[in-house]
């Protein structure tokens, strides 16, 4: 996740099928910008948010193309600072009409913005090099643990970790994995699906894994975006039954 200025992406998605016209959307769900679907994400965050050329893919990605396209509207993706997500500030002063970033639904973050129906259940994991002698949350004492700051994973390591325990805050992933590359931190904990990315190669391995009872879910604005919320809501609801929203699952959190 890239803690950058606005990046606008137009994805190229047709508006057609069973959605509204896009004219017809706009003014009926109070968008920003008539026909499109402003996105605001930090992204690269895999699996949820990629950006590959002028696509907005992964899971939460894919997830957004497919509403946007029931919808009947295109995507324009803008790069968001974490920070300014969870917070409400990208949504209330109308740079976006929705954030998509796997962002865990909070009673604190309900206080600014407004949530759709959950859509993934998550996980925080501790990732460290392999043969590590850092086996569990209580052998960080002493040492450096990575997280993202404004995250859930930083308030369980603030929570759960040893008050000995140094908790370096890193504005993205972008900048924590290089950190522990570079033997600048002892740990990283975040979300599962994201450290587990970073085992690819065998150079890093999850020697634990909290069930936090963490949902992600879209956010809108808390006043005039009622219809879209509810829109948002519906075409979650149709994924769900016509089974995209599990091909996209597989395609991302396959089991083995």
């Amino acid at each position: 996740m890239y803690a950058s200025g606005a990046l606008l992406l137009a994805a190229a998605l047709a508006g057609c099928g069973g959605g509204s016209s896009s004219s017809g959307a706009s003014g009926d769900l109070g968008l920003i910008q008539s026909g499109n679907l402003t996105v605001c994400s930090d992204v690269p965050y895999e699996p949820f948010d990629i950006q590959q050329g002028n696509t907005y893919t992964g899971f939460d990605g894919d997830l957004v193309n497919a509403i946007a396209k029931g919808m009947g509207l295109k995507v324009v993706l803008k790069d968001s600072s974490f920070d300014g997500l969870q917070s409400g500030l990208s949504l209330n002063s109308s740079q976006c009409d929705m954030v998509s970033s796997a962002m865990t639904i909070t009673p604190e973050r309900e206080k600014n913005v407004d949530f759709s129906d959950p859509y993934y259940d998550s996980k925080q994991s501790l990732l460290v090099p392999t043969g590590s002698d850092i086996k569990s949350i209580d052998d960080l004492g002493g040492k450096k643990v990575g997280v993202q700051q404004g995250t859930t994973g930083k308030t369980y390591t603030e929570d759960n970790a040893p008050k000995s325990a140094s908790v370096v805050s890193f504005p993205s992933d972008a900048e924590m994995f290089p950190a522990i590359k570079a033997g600048q931190v002892d740990a990283l904990l975040q979300d599962l699906p994201v450290n587990l990315k970073h085992t690819e190669g065998g150079q890093f391995e999850i020697v634990q894994t909290y069930n936090t009872g963490e949902k992600y879910g879209f956010a809108v604005r808390e006043k005039g975006s009622e219809a879209l919320l509810k829109e948002i809501n519906k075409q979650l609801k149709t994924l769900r039954d016509n089974g995209t929203y599990d091909k996209l699952y597989n395609k991302y959190f396959k089991t083995e």
